[in-house]
């Protein structure tokens, strides 16, 4: 997905300031305010429950987002897809919620729950009043520990996320990226879908299931986000009561520790499967959505993909060598990639679409750089989009998702205030730095009706097939000791 980010808005639209709320109440016992950036107050609670409050008086509604700190990226051989398996199954209900889809419709919130590489997020944008805040606060709480994890509802659920699973596997377009991850990454759980293996997903069993959740859905591992229409005070205090009697739990989480190499050649992978339309895939490393280059390297997506004045529109749309083109930087918490996409319609060639797009790619950090239009274009656009986001709620906890996951809320400040910084130079020398032959991986989508597949059986069951196993007669002893051959 193409991120959007946001600006701080208290400066940019001449919102009032907003006291922090130290300075106008008491905390609640146990709780510390630990800084306040623009507007966002960070507080803290004994259990480690990181907290912040975003409000503000002019909106009509108030957004609840909390954020776990566990996506594809921390699961294990065997726990493919778990991440995002617990996602619905939180929606299954807890003591106190037994029927959440029925709650959130009472209240008129507009839900959601997702799943990506480093975080799982659940939000509630409703009206803002106090009753519906206060439901939604007890509702997180609850199923932060509490969730029913049952092993009936895990089997409803598999035909929910098998039908998601489907869906992604019938879009040649997402099984070629996902293909050509896998090939950019073959160490780093960043080559592995967040969906998961079928396999997994459908043999996954239940204590497993609520083992990963006992792990990771802890206090420790969250950052809860308010924002819009509420009282901070009173809110502190709600959430104090809600999430404070959560203990803080003993286990640790060790930090992953898996480093992806530095990729030694370009690599290719060729997809064949039933489809209408040819697809061009390439992806190469770049730089963690915390290094000082992640600013410079967004401002060369945009430059290589806005339409109608990208360069890869121009060469590809223009050109007559694709129907469509897009592109993508993940912003992740370690070394992520950048993504180029196009579809080409049967009858052209695929090859003239794969040239044409190399070689824009290739221009841009050495024969043909960046202009200065092109990069004060570019900026404008990017720093309009973190400006307009502060003004909804839910999409801002989204975002701020993103930030969290990648090492810190704070990060999308110095994401704009780094982006005002960038210059052409800037944005030609990320490219000559990362847009290399080298560091590529190239994927074609080539449809094939009739596409011819070798199946590997399954292992057979060696303790059936050995089973009364008695070999043929021993060969007896020769006479006069033991022999040798």
């Amino acid at each position: 997905m193409k991120h959007t980010f946001l600006l701080g808005a208290v400066l940019a639209l001449g919102l009032p300031a907003r006291p922090l709320l130290a300075q106008t109440a008491t905390l609640p016992a146990g709780v510390t305010q630990v800084t306040s950036v623009e507007g966002i107050t960070e507080y803290r609670l004994p259990n480690g429950l990181r907290v912040l409050l975003f409000p503000d008086q002019s909106k009509a509604t108030a957004t609840v987002n909390i954020t776990y700190l566990v996506g594809s990226r921390l699961e294990g051989y065997g726990e493919s897809g778990m991440a995002h398996l617990l996602e619905h199954m939180v929606f299954k209900g807890s003591p106190k919620h037994p029927n959440i889809p029925q709650e959130l419709t009472e209240h008129g919130a507009n839900p959601n729950g997702t799943t990506w590489l480093d975080r799982t997020n659940y939000f509630e944008t409703f009206t803002a009043t106090d009753d519906n805040l206060k439901w939604a606060l007890d509702l997180e709480a609850d199923r932060m520990v509490n969730s029913f994890i049952a092993k009936k509802d895990l089997e409803s659920e598999f035909s929910v996320v098998r039908n998601e699973f489907e869906s992604g596997e019938n879009s040649p377009s997402r099984v070629l990226e996902e293909r050509v991850l896998s090939s950019a990454y073959l160490w780093h759980n960043y080559g592995k879908s967040t969906i998961g293996s079928k396999e997994d997903i459908e043999r996954v069993p239940i204590d497993n299931l609520k083992a990963f959740y006992q792990k990771y859905y802890q206090p420790d591992n969250a950052v809860l986000l308010v924002a819009g229409k509420f009282d901070p005070a009173k809110t502190l205090a709600l959430i104090k009561q809600d999430f404070g009697p959560i203990a803080k739990p003993t286990r640790v989480l060790a930090p992953t520790y898996t480093t992806e190499p530095t990729q030694d050649g370009e690599r290719a992978v060729t997809l064949r499967r039933p489809g209408d339309t040819q697809g061009l895939g390439v992806a190469y490393h770049v730089p963690a959505g915390s290094s000082p280059d992640y600013a410079a390297t967004e401002v060369l997506m945009d430059v290589l993909t806005n339409r109608p004045s990208g360069r890869l529109y121009k060469a590809l749309i223009e050109g007559k060598k694709a129907a469509s083109t897009w592109g993508y930087v993940a912003m992740l918490h370690d070394p992520g990639y950048a993504y180029f996409y196009a579809d080409v319609r049967q009858g052209r060639s695929l090859d003239s679409a794969r040239v044409a797009m190399l070689g824009a790619l290739d221009a841009v950090g050495r024969t043909q750089p960046p202009t200065a239009e092109e990069v004060a274009r570019a900026k404008t656009k990017l720093l309009k989009d973190i400006e307009l986001l502060f003004q909804k709620s839910d999409d801002l906890g989204l975002t701020l998702s993103e930030y969290i996951a990648t090492g810190d809320w704070r990060l999308v400040y110095i994401y704009r205030d780094n982006l005002r910084k960038v210059t052409p130079a800037d944005v030609q020398r990320v490219a000559a730095a990362y847009l290399k032959p080298s560091n590529r991986t190239v994927g074609l989508f080539e449809p094939d009706n009739k596409p011819d597949r070798s199946t590997v059986p399954a292992p057979p069951d060696v303790a059936a097939l050995v089973k009364n196993y008695k070999g043929e007669p021993a060969i007896a002893a020769t006479s006069g000791g033991a022999g040798t051959v």
